[in-house]
């Protein structure tokens, strides 16, 4: 089932939610909405769901206007963040809900009713809490009865509003594993809305990155990553360092650094920004003319990798690197020791396009 959206807009006041956004989302694929606070991905949720109506514009499934189709005929699957599930059902109960309130006529029979439950709990991996209550479940096995729920009415497509936000650390990670085997599972056609740059890189198909209700970059998880479309992207993807440069016929001059910025080739002279990640930054401990020199101001252990923060001559900000541990033992430096640094990646901006 794809969905098309065109030229959809939501406003709540003067506050624009959704601003013009025409997307398509394709059959069988885990989409992820990714965005900050604010940026109108649960909005756009909504809208495909039919929870919310648009100001103007169109959602479309598999080609067939839905855009004033009732949510209840839409054949979406919903899962909210705070599981939403009935505290005095049991969990059977709760997963058969959907399917016990259907008119008369199209219900299955209780027979049809508890073998269609006790599948979808066996493939959540909870078939042994059928009798128990919500309450006695942890908040990832309620989130996964959560998901049967959704799923027992047979939905079209499958939507997820922070599935995994009210739950701890390690419980998402495991979350975020189980989801994507689930979905190479049963290839449905899945949007789930997240803040968790994380989250999005590692389960979805497509990446969607949002910024106040407009869409930055439409991708997959390596080309929004790899080759962002502009600095919003490059710096809500992860840790970044921002270096002021200048460019002429595809070079960026960092002082005496040069950086390829080939993408510039036909510019002759213009300020620039060069993105840098922190692990993409070589740590030299004697001098190279093709590095930066600068001096080790703090270090921090982080499990496997070293977290370096150093100082450069001509900044007044810190610029963070992160080493392997062993790489960094092997450098032998102290706090306070000089060393030169040099860009193994960059992206280089022009400073109009950071408006």
């Amino acid at each position: 089932m794809s969905i098309e959206i065109e030229r959809l807009n939501k406003k709540y006041g003067n506050f624009v939610a959704v601003d013009n956004i025409s997307l398509a989302l394709p059959d069988g694929k885990l989409t992820a909405l990714l965005g900050p606070s604010g940026s109108g991905k649960t909005t756009l949720l909504r809208m495909i769901a039919g929870l919310e109506q648009p100001d103007s514009g169109s959602v479309a499934f598999n080609g067939a206007d839905t855009t004033d189709v009732h949510v209840s005929n839409r054949g979406v699957g919903f899962v909210f963040q705070h599981y939403a599930l009935f505290k005095h059902m049991t969990v059977f109960e709760n997963v058969a809900y959907g399917l016990t309130v259907r008119p008369r006529r199209i219900r299955p029979s209780k027979t049809q009713i508890r073998q269609k439950v006790m599948q979808l709990l066996e493939l959540v991996q909870l078939d042994w809490t059928a009798e128990r209550f919500p309450s006695q479940l942890s908040g990832g096995q309620r989130q996964r009865i959560a998901l049967a729920r959704a799923l027992a009415i047979e939905p079209r497509v499958l939507l997820l509003d922070e599935p995994f936000g009210a739950l701890d650390a390690q419980v998402r990670a495991e979350l975020r594993s189980w989801l994507r085997r689930l979905h190479d599972e049963i290839h449905m056609t899945t949007v789930f809305v997240t803040h968790d740059q994380e989250e999005a890189l590692e389960v979805a198909d497509q990446v969607v990155v949002m910024n106040q209700g407009r869409v930055e970059q439409v991708g997959s998880p390596e080309q929004v990553y790899d080759h962002p479309a502009n600095p919003f992207v490059y710096q809500f993807l992860g840790n970044v360092n921002l270096f002021h440069a200048r460019v002429s016929q595809g070079s960026a001059s960092i002082g005496k650094l040069k950086l390829a910025a080939p993408e510039w080739q036909q510019v002759q002279d213009a300020q620039a920004l060069a993105y840098v990640r922190p692990h993409e930054i070589e740590v030299l401990a004697s001098a190279h003319s093709d590095a930066l020199p600068a001096v080790l101001s703090y270090m921090t252990v982080v499990g496997h990798r070293i977290r370096l923060e150093l100082k450069t001559a001509n900044s007044t900000e810190f610029i963070k690197v992160e080493l392997p541990k062993e790489q960094f033992r092997r450098l032998g430096l102290l706090q306070g020791d000089r060393a030169w640094l040099r860009p193994l990646h960059s992206k280089v901006f022009l400073e109009a396009s950071t408006a």
